[in-house]
């Protein structure tokens, strides 16, 4: 590392490179701003194959450019997103390339009321994965509960409003609380060690109760402890956590949520005068069903007195159509049968049709069909072949040579085999090949008539 590298940048004019100047404001940031906090807000997030993360660090003022490595992203466990407001660690640097100011990350952490928000949605997501959230596994409340246990804070109004509810609508109802801190450090483990002695102790349903509060007050109902507390319970469990717009892990767990503590009581406890008027009327409904089943009972006995009749009389009704039935099986097997042969001979005959016998059959008639029929052509074909033969060499015997030599006449070649078509070809003295039509001749030449010509008196 350069040791001090803007000691003679006073003292004499040196004239740096643009990449020394980079380097060295590098060294400068990096020494100066090495391990500081900075907070601020997602924007242009960037996740490349290497799996490296870019963004831009932003308030309402400013932004700087940041990156996270891959070994240091990998220890990030929340989810990194566009407007997400973060709390980074890491030290200032310089990209020497583009000469871009930035910040070079190892930690990065949600900031202020987005961590919770933050835990919430992973700790829900995850559950949700598991199936935590299923209709499925949810259990329906009991029509006509008898005992019911109360999971809430044995002091403020939501227990209060719980009792009201029950003295009002159905004050026959055992209610048990089951209490509990429901803020504060140790709610968590409280609740979870409450619901699961509600859940042994036998209730019919369960209530789990807290009045309205801020995210932080409401938090250990969305511990994950506390929800797979409210999942392992066997007893069908109503949720009711804060006012309406109040929203927890335990709410999505349960088997149904309430809005409030007071509409979590109203339903499991029946409106007892609305119980009575229904079993008057069970009551009058049974009473005229019975009269109704008596009177249907005693025209049906009557009838049935009426029809009975001797059992030697039913046993030859039933002989009698014991034996139709069998006449008419008889009759039906009979004429099955006759379908079945009729469908066997014509399938018989369409195989016999398609037989390969018949095939090979025709097949044999058609080759010697051939064969005779091969010999008469072969002959008629050699006939027209030899008349036509006989056609070709007379007509070439007319335009041949040789028969012109046969009447007479001869050809003179050179010593090259060439024909002698004119005088001017030849020379005095020169020895000529004559050939006839039968057999050839040595001659010469005497005179061309072309030019004068002295022979020799001794040739």
């Amino acid at each position: 590392m350069i040791k001090d590298p803007f000691a003679r940048l006073g003292l004499d004019r040196e004239v740096l490179t643009v990449s020394q100047l980079n380097g060295r404001a590098r060294v400068l940031l990096e020494d100066v701003f090495t391990n500081i906090w900075v907070e601020g807000e997602i924007s242009n997030l960037a996740r490349p194959a290497s799996g490296h993360v870019y963004f831009t660090l932003k308030d309402s003022g400013a932004q700087v450019r940041c990156a996270l490595f891959r070994q240091n992203a990998a220890r990030v466990r929340q989810a990194l997103k566009d407007g997400l407001a973060v709390k980074v660690r890491g030290k200032v640097s310089l990209f020497e390339g583009r000469g871009d100011y930035q910040m070079i990350l190892d930690t990065v952490e949600p900031a202020g009321d987005g961590a919770l928000r933050l835990a919430f949605d992973a700790l829900k997501e995850k559950l949700s994965a598991e199936g935590l959230f299923s209709a499925d596994r949810k259990v329906p409340l009991p029509a006509h509960p008898q005992r019911i246990g109360i999971i809430s804070s044995p002091t403020g109004a939501v227990i209060r409003d719980i009792i009201s509810v029950f003295r009002r609508r159905a004050p026959h109802i055992r209610l048990t609380l089951i209490p509990t801190a429901v803020q504060g450090r140790d709610a968590t483990a409280q609740i979870v060690r409450a619901l699961q002695r509600a859940d042994a102790a036998g209730f019919d349903a369960l209530i789990l109760a807290r009045g309205g509060g801020s995210l932080e007050d409401l938090w250990c109902f969305n511990e994950e402890p506390v929800a797979r507390a409210v999942a392992a319970c066997v007893t069908p469990i109503v949720s009711a956590v804060g006012h309406e717009t109040d929203v927890s892990i335990a709410d999505f767990v349960a088997d149904i949520r309430a809005p409030t503590p007071s509409a979590a009581a109203e339903l499991l406890a029946p409106d007892s005068s609305d119980l009575v008027r229904r079993l008057d009327s069970l009551k009058r409904r049974l009473v005229m069903r019975i009269q109704d089943r008596l009177a249907r009972d005693r025209l049906r006995l009557e009838s049935m007195t009426r029809r009975l009749r001797h059992p030697g009389e039913r046993l030859r009704q039933q002989a009698q159509r014991l034996d139709d039935l069998d006449m008419r099986m008889r009759r039906a097997l009979e004429k099955q049968l006759n379908q079945r042969a009729e469908r066997l001979a014509r399938l018989d005959g369409r195989l016999a049709a398609q037989h390969p016998g018949r095939t090979l059959a025709l097949l044999r008639q058609r080759l010697d069909s051939f064969a005779e029929r091969l010999p008469r052509a072969m002959k008629e074909q050699l006939k027209s072949r030899r008349q036509q033969l006989h056609t070709q060499v007379q007509t070439l015997q007319v335009v041949s040579p040789l028969a012109t030599l046969g009447r007479g006449y001869s050809i003179l070649l050179d010593e090259r085999g060439q024909a002698i078509r004119s005088a001017a070809q030849t020379q005095p003295g020169q020895r000529l090949k004559a050939r006839l039509g039968e057999g050839e001749l040595e001659v010469r030449v005497e005179d061309n008539h072309l030019t004068p010509v002295t022979l020799s008196l001794l040739d």
